[in-house]
């Protein structure tokens, strides 16, 4: 078996929360040892986002919960206090051996600790510096703060979010999961391999990049942002109505809902024919998606009343045997017992100090040659301290005295 696609690869982590964190995950499980910088006592600021907390065998309270151990396996955690001078020569000792170094404070920050891209750039000139902020580098908010919710709201996703207007409940609405975290993670991910790639081709030619999830959101809204641009019209919010193909969305059946998507006139004419009513597909409202689309009220209320005849069960056989794309609305108790994604591995087992056989999402890349079977459990809060700054000089008593110091 190869080595891991980053294998040699290493990353200063000084990012906090969750998207520069799941990033880092994400590059740790590719095979980059990626060293985690942490506050001493209080750690990452998501180590305080619970509960709910593992169980700590002795029963004392801690600070491993789930939104931290969601973004930190396969990393080493090293507590150091950056706001003094002390600390922060400790880390540009260990930029210099690096190929990266990332961080998620507020522009300008890392200027007043001389931890900022230039000055790291003149220890290291081929270090990748990736900052990953709410805003950018640049432009008239980039000295705020920003968080999942805000950027949602700020740039237009809540806007088409929620029930369809009219119905009740109707108004902006939060997806529910950190949605645009966990795409700025993704995007950081990219920049650095790509960064990466540009400086192996380019003489050792480093750069900073520059992440957003301003960017990263309104980005993503991808046709929906596109609308607009194409003919100044605001899209109405669908609820969870489809986006193309007519019709789409929940449909309640006897016992429960599933999701049915129509994408072509194909499966618009075999859903009819599942349903009972084929000559449906003939009605000139309904024959071409685009007539669907323009009559969507109707086709959906007409589907919804079918699909109320019989249990949720009966109609995923019925479609899957017309090859008609549905699929049930699963919690996710049933997700994990749902056959397919237990052959697919997603859930990993770990070994946690805290807990031997500790669950946690597997990375979603999969590989042919050089596949992701190495997952360590997100590591307590400096338990790397002593080993990683022993590669930089530092012997096991001035560590104690750094510690004494409130330093590590």
């Amino acid at each position: 078996m190869s080595a891991l696609p980053l294998s040699g690869i290493k990353i200063l982590d000084l990012t906090r929360v969750l998207a520069g964190p799941l990033s880092a995950q994400m590059l740790a499980d590719l095979g980059a040892e990626v060293i985690k910088i942490e506050r001493p006592g209080g750690g990452d600021d998501a180590r305080a986002f619970g509960p709910p907390y593992l169980a700590d065998p002795e029963g004392k309270a801690n600070n491993n919960n789930s939104f931290y151990l969601c973004a930190n396996r396969n990393k080493k955690s090293v507590t150091v206090n950056i706001a003094k001078p002390e600390g922060q020569a400790i880390i540009r000792e260990l930029a210099k051996s690096v190929d990266v170094m990332m961080e998620n404070y507020k522009v300008g920050d890392l200027k007043r600790y001389g931890l900022d891209y230039e000055t790291i750039k003149q220890l290291n000139p081929g270090i990748i510096y990736c900052s990953v902020t709410g805003f950018g580098q640049t432009g008239p908010y980039a000295t705020r703060a920003g968080y999942d919710a805000i950027l949602q709201a700020m740039g237009g996703l809540m806007s088409v979010t929620g029930h369809i207007d009219g119905e009740p409940g109707a108004g902006p609405m939060k997806v529910g999961p950190s949605i645009v975290d966990y795409m700025t993670g993704m995007n950081t991910s990219i920049g650095i391999l790509s960064a990466l790639y540009h400086r192996d081709a380019n003489n050792g030619e480093g750069q900073h990049v520059d992440v957003c999830l301003f960017d990263t959101v309104i980005a993503s809204l991808s046709h929906w942002l596109q609308i607009y641009l194409v003919n100044g019209n605001m899209p109405p919010r669908r609820g969870t109505w489809g986006n193309g193909g007519m019709p789409a969305g929940v449909f309640r059946c006897t016992d429960g809902e599933l999701m049915l998507v129509v994408g072509n006139d194909g499966q618009f004419q075999r859903t009819c024919a599942v349903l009972g009513e084929p000559e449906l597909a003939n009605d000139k409202r309904f024959v071409k998606n685009n007539d669907r689309v323009v009559h969507g009220k109707e086709i959906m209320a007409i589907f919804a009343g079918l699909f109320l005849k019989q249990p949720v069960a009966y109609w995923l056989e019925k479609l899957e045997e017309a090859g008609v794309p549905s699929g049930p609305i699963n919690n996710f108790e049933q997700v994990f017992s749902d056959p397919h994604v237990q052959s697919r591995g997603m859930r990993v087992k770990v070994d946690h100090p805290f807990e031997p056989n500790l669950s946690l999402i597997r990375n979603a890349l999969t590989f042919s040659g050089t596949p992701i079977t190495d997952y360590r459990a997100p590591p307590l809060l400096g338990a790397d301290t002593k080993d990683v700054l022993a590669t930089i000089g530092y012997d096991e008593a001035k560590v104690e005295g750094l510690k004494a110091q409130g330093i590590l």
